[in-house]
C-alpha cells in the first residue's frame, strides 16, 4: 500500500502506484484536496467534509477515513450545476430560486466521483462500507462554504474545480482520506 509523508500529507512510497497514476489526498484538518501524479503535486483544491467529523459507521453522517478508489464517475458532459438525485440527473440546473423551492435538499451537483473503500473491515464491507454509504466527491452550490466541515459525509467541491478534477482523474484512481 502507498505510504504517506506525515509532514505534508503527500503520497511518498509509490511502490503500489504506477509512476504515471493520478491520485488524491483529502486532508480533513486543512479541508483541502491535493492531486498528485507520482510525487509531483498537480493541483490543490478547497473542499468541505462532514460536519459530524470522521468515522466509518453507516448512518453516522461522517466522512470515512483511509484508502479509497474512484469506483464510478457520473455526470460526464453534463452542464455545471446539473442536479443529481440518487446519482441520476433530474433535468434541473441549480439556481437560488430552485434552492428556495427545495430547502430540504442536500445538493449534489455537476459531477460525482463515487468512492469505494479498499480496506476490508475498515472502510469496505459490513456497516463501514464507503460504497454502500454512498460516499462521493461531488459539486455543491457556490454559496456553500469551502474550507470548513459542512457536508453530510461526502466531500464537497466547487463545481468548476470538480469538473477539472473529474476530467483528469480516471476510474480506479486512489483517494486517501486522512486526519493526520
Amino acid at each position: 500500500m502507498a505510504t504517506i509523508d506525515s509532514s505534508n500529507g503527500y503520497f511518498q512510497d509509490m511502490s503500489d502506484l504506477s509512476s504515471d497514476s493520478v491520485h488524491l489526498t483529502v486532508d480533513i484538518p486543512s479541508q483541502r484536496i491535493w492531486v498528485q501524479k507520482g510525487k509531483q503535486k498537480l493541483r490543490e483544491y478547497p473542499a468541505s467534509t462532514a460536519s459530524n467529523g470522521t468515522g466509518q459507521q453507516s448512518g453516522s453522517g461522517c466522512t470515512p477515513l483511509g484508502l479509497h478508489k474512484v469506483r464510478i464517475k457520473i455526470g460526464e458532459g453534463m452542464p455545471a450545476n446539473t442536479v443529481f438525485v440518487g446519482r441520476r440527473p433530474t433535468g434541473e440546473i441549480y439556481s437560488p430560486e430552485l434552492a428556495a423551492r427545495h430547502p430540504e435538499r442536500d445538493w449534489i451537483l455537476t459531477r460525482i466521483l463515487w468512492l469505494t473503500g479498499t480496506e476490508h473491515g475498515f472502510n469496505r464491507g459490513g456497516d463501514q462500507d464507503s460504497l454502500r454509504r454512498y460516499i462521493y466527491i461531488h459539486g455543491t452550490p457556490d454559496s456553500e462554504p469551502m474550507g470548513v466541515a459542512a457536508s453530510h459525509g461526502c466531500i464537497r467541491m466547487r463545481n468548476a474545480d470538480l469538473i477539472e478534477l473529474f476530467d483528469m482523474l480516471p476510474v480506479g484512481s486512489e483517494v486517501l482520506i486522512q486526519e493526520a
